[in-house]
């Protein structure tokens, strides 16, 4: 098992590179302190009101993510590697879109069979021909990465819809620069401060073409209630950009216009946190109260610009997964640089066969799910577990994949005896707009704090660490 931060397992082993002089300031440090900084920490975020909405047994609990003290460091050669794979599959995700949507060359091709769009959930019909402004379909995305060794990074799904997460990884920069601001004049440390700054630059590239002057941008939340609401708030706040719900937003002449002091004033882009089947009423779900009824005549004018564009969410899909490869060949022309992990899809007879045979040693998936939830961890499930899941393929096949359970690399967290390690994930965030894709340096790093998970979710009692790209 890989440890990012040390050599090996020994007690007295030494600290891979990146960590070199963090290792020399945590040494130094008194560890009663460090236990004084993380509860801080923990009031800070409480205070802040950096929290998740946790649904089910609780409905609409709040609840704080736990925050790790020990930061996650990736070296500047490990991220240009990173930096240019995650470019590369988001430029292939947003063509793979555009053609889905339009001339499907990549069906016709046979590199991907037709029902597996066709018959997706998350597949718009409404979406054929429409051509988004810029052609940008894919304006914020979310790669999940996972490491498993020195040069072996892998994508684990891609988060194409209504990415979350960046506030975390914003938060956690703020808190560890307001600990501990001496760390940060020791090691030179790419920022990330500046992402609200790029993400309303990118946003406003991708405005419509009728858009006149500077564009105005508003984010569109369910409201108080969602599990990211705190999220909505602080980039809209972040920007300088408006917060809405539907009902403030009507159409005003043939654009989306959102309500004002002085009445009703247009908008030209429309960063949406809803999803698609209660984006229109008069579209999609014909009793949402969350969206705005009209906003898909004024898109398909091209009138405004919604980002994510309506229909993303096939992207995520873990079937489709399964085929990045291909479709980052297909439409680049060059291999993908960051590798898939080995994925069964369980719609084909055979590798269903393969999955049935071998549950206790792989990680099954909802093709749809999200949260960590609807999954089976084969190593970790119990006889009974596995059996019902086993029933669960048989029924509907088409719903699930699978995976092997990979070794996933570890990183310590600070615990009262001292660093521990755990196993972790990576979701940086990438910018797109008409002209330019860039990736914010790290992103947010989540840890599974039990001993021995694999689940990082925060919904499933995961935390969060800083992420630190070293400059060159």
């Amino acid at each position: 098992m890989f440890d990012e931060m040390r050599l090996s397992d020994a007690p007295d082993s030494g600290c891979r590179d990146p960590y070199q002089e963090y290792a020399q300031w945590f040494g130094s440090e008194d560890p009663s302190r460090l236990r004084k900084k993380a509860s801080e920490a923990e009031a800070f975020f409480r205070r802040t009101g950096i929290t998740f909405n946790v649904y089910g047994a609780e409905e609409a609990a709040e609840r704080l993510i736990p925050f790790d003290l020990v930061p996650r460091i990736i070296s500047a050669r490990e991220w240009s590697k990173l930096e240019k794979g995650i470019i590369q599959r988001v430029q292939a995700i947003n063509a793979f879109l555009y053609d889905i949507y339009h001339r499907q060359e990549i069906i016709r091709a046979g590199r991907i069979p037709l029902e597996l769009v066709e018959n997706n959930e998350a597949f718009l019909p409404e979406m054929i021909g429409v051509d988004p402004p810029g052609k940008i379909y894919t304006h914020i995305v979310g790669t999940d990465l996972v490491r498993t060794g020195e040069d072996d990074f892998f994508v684990l799904e891609d988060n194409a819809r209504t990415p979350s997460g960046v506030s975390y990884m914003l938060e956690n920069r703020e808190t560890m620069l307001h600990m501990f601001p001496e760390l940060f004049s020791q090691i030179k440390v790419r920022e990330v401060s500046s992402y609200p700054r790029n993400l309303r630059r990118s946003l406003g590239e991708s405005a419509p073409a009728s858009c006149s002057g500077d564009p105005v941008v508003a984010v569109l939340t369910p409201g108080i209630y969602n599990s990211a609401y705190f999220e909505h708030s602080f980039l809209a706040d972040q920007m300088g950009a408006e917060l809405v719900e539907g009902h403030d937003l009507r159409v005003v002449d043939g654009r989306i216009a959102m309500r004002t002091t002085q009445g009703y004033s247009p908008i030209d882009v429309l960063y949406r946190r809803v999803d698609d089947e209660y984006l229109d009423p008069l579209t999609f779900n014909p009793v949402s109260q969350l969206g705005v009824p009209g906003i898909m005549d004024v898109y398909r004018a091209g009138n405004i610009t919604i980002a994510n564009a309506p229909g993303t969410g096939i992207a995520d899909d873990k079937a489709i997964y399964s085929y990045l490869p291909e479709i980052v060949e297909f439409y680049t022309g060059e291999s993908a640089i960051l590798k898939n992990v080995e994925t069964w899809r369980c719609s084909e007879p055979d590798q269903l066969a393969y999955v049935l045979e071998n549950l206790q040693d792989l990680v099954v998936k909802e093709v749809h799910g999200s949260g960590g939830y609807g999954m089976l961890i084969g190593p970790t499930s119990s006889k009974k577990e596995i059996e019902t899941f086993r029933a669960k393929l048989k029924d509907k096949p088409g719903n699930y994949i699978a995976q092997p359970t990979l070794a996933l690399s570890t990183v310590p967290i600070f615990t009262r005896k001292g660093l521990a390690p755990r196993h972790v994930d990576l979701r940086p965030f990438a910018l797109t707009s008409p002209q330019q894709t860039v990736v914010a340096p790290g992103g947010l790093t989540r840890v599974a704090l039990k001993k021995g998970s694999l689940v990082v979710n925060s919904s499933q009692g995961g935390g969060t660490k800083d992420t630190w790209v070293l400059e060159e």
